[in-house]
């Protein structure tokens, strides 16, 4: 199906005189390098919370809404995928969502929609990133000095200054060698943790558990959608045209193959974490699998070296996860302050980029530090970012762009997804922020305890 010529809705944005698409979203990538950065952007140390996820599922539906999300989730990136390239192809090379929304939908709104959720979503993960580094690096540091007096922030505050350093490479396709790494990483901590929970489950002093649910109505519905929130964050990334942009025109089928590379880890990692830590330890999952294997009281039910070695590879990971989902502030950040007849590395560009990235990184870290509650964060980013963006639009995008028939099965079928899945957001999000009110009371600004 073509289209009839179209209007650019956004000139200034072209390449030639875009700062933020010349230095930031070069595209220069391989099919291989979307799926490294797909990869990263989806599977990271969010996967240790699906034994909790399921906490609130039980298994049959714990199975269902994992299975789904992913089918779900892989058909929109792929229906997203053919929207860009139908734009491609027709003279209107998108390379960001917010653009594409807008040109798509016909109604520019729609671009301050779409970069009001990116920015939160992003800075929320990049907030996250530098938190969890922060709690890594305590974690290693309470086992080796039990007696030591660093605080959780100290550690945050360390973090930021590598992440400053590390922002400082200058474009998305620079980061696909971190990527690649960050892949193996995903699949390294995974095997560690997943081989430590079969020892502990199958050893004669497994933890008692149970698989029981809520017992009152009202607390299972919560208890489900709060859940279903955190799978779609785990899911979820909200930057797949951003991804796209770094591949090489055309980049039609490219996309495809990089989904693919990433949903094949995707499937070992998810699945598998998710039954063994789960199977172990039931209703008392936390909120991080890591936890239950180091208990507050009592040995660590595995051996020191796996432990650490995962919590190393998971703390590795995050400074990639939060040089990606920085590249969305990065890109608007260089679109505006860099200048296309200079080069990348000219005085010119870098004394704005090294002080832009320096206070934006400063700002996550500070953030960090203030408000360590990051697991009732995840549940209400799932459900009022990621939900929207990579549940919704893309139906709708395609919907709009390919004019499917009202009687065809793919126009029902991207309804059916766009309608529950609002639902189900909707809920999610009531849910999710009625965890956060209920556990207000434990919230401490510059905490040394993380909140679940």
């Amino acid at each position: 199906m073509t289209d009839a010529p179209r209007s650019d809705l956004f000139p200034s944005s072209r390449l030639d005189s875009d700062a933020g698409a010349l230095f930031v979203l070069q595209s220069k990538g391989e099919w291989w390098h979307a799926g490294f950065h797909l990869t990263t952007a989806i599977v990271g140390p969010t996967i240790l919370t699906l034994p909790y996820a399921f906490r609130g599922l039980g298994w049959w539906l714990g199975f269902v809404c994992l299975t789904t999300m992913g089918l779900v989730t892989f058909y929109a990136y792929y229906l997203m995928s053919k929207v860009l390239d139908h734009c491609e192809k027709s003279g209107r090379r998108h390379i960001r969502f917010r653009e594409l929304a807008a040109d798509v939908l016909g109604s520019g709104w729609m671009f301050y929609v779409v970069i009001f959720i990116q920015t939160a979503i992003n800075t929320g993960i990049g907030i996250g990133a530098i938190l969890l580094a922060g709690q890594c690096l305590d974690i290693m540091y309470s086992s080796l000095f039990p007696q030591g007096t660093l605080k959780l922030y100290e550690f945050i505050a360390m973090v930021t200054a590598v992440m400053i350093v590390l922002s400082q490479l200058p474009s998305f396709h620079s980061l696909r060698h971190i990527n690649c790494a960050s892949l193996l990483l995903s699949l390294g901590y995974t095997f560690l943790v997943v081989g430590a929970c079969i020892n502990i489950g199958l050893s004669k002093h497994a933890p008692k558990h149970e698989y029981s649910l809520e017992p009152s109505d009202s607390g299972r519905v919560f208890s489900a959608f709060t859940s279903i929130s955190i799978i779609a964050a785990i899911f979820g990334n909200g930057i797949l045209p951003e991804i796209q942009a770094t591949l090489a025109p055309p980049a039609t089928g490219k996309m495809l193959k990089g989904l693919i590379l990433c949903y094949s880890v995707i499937f070992f990692t998810f699945y598998s974490t998710a039954i063994s830590g789960y199977w172990v330890f039931g209703n008392n999952s936390s909120s991080n699998i890591l936890k239950n294997l180091m208990p507050d009281e009592g040995p660590t039910l595995a051996p020191i070296v796996v432990i650490g070695l995962a919590v190393i590879f998971v703390l590795l990971q995050l400074f990639a996860i939060g040089l990606v989902y920085s590249q969305v502030a990065y890109e608007i950040m260089e679109k505006k302050s860099a200048d296309t007849t200079k080069g990348m590395f000219s005085r010119r560009n870098l004394v704005p980029r090294l002080i832009l990235r320096t206070l934006y990184m400063a700002f996550c870290g500070f953030m960090a530090a203030m408000l360590p509650f990051f697991g009732d964060i995840n549940a209400v980013v799932g459900a009022f970012g990621f939900i929207p963006l990579d549940f919704v639009l893309p139906m709708l995008l395609y919907n709009m762009t390919y004019k499917p028939t009202k009687r065809s099965f793919t126009y029902w079928i991207n309804m059916t997804i766009m309608v529950v899945f609002t639902c189900a957001g909707l809920m999610g999000a009531f849910s999710s922020v009625r965890k956060l009110v209920l556990d207000a009371n434990k919230f401490k600004l510059f905490s040394s305890e993380v909140v679940d």
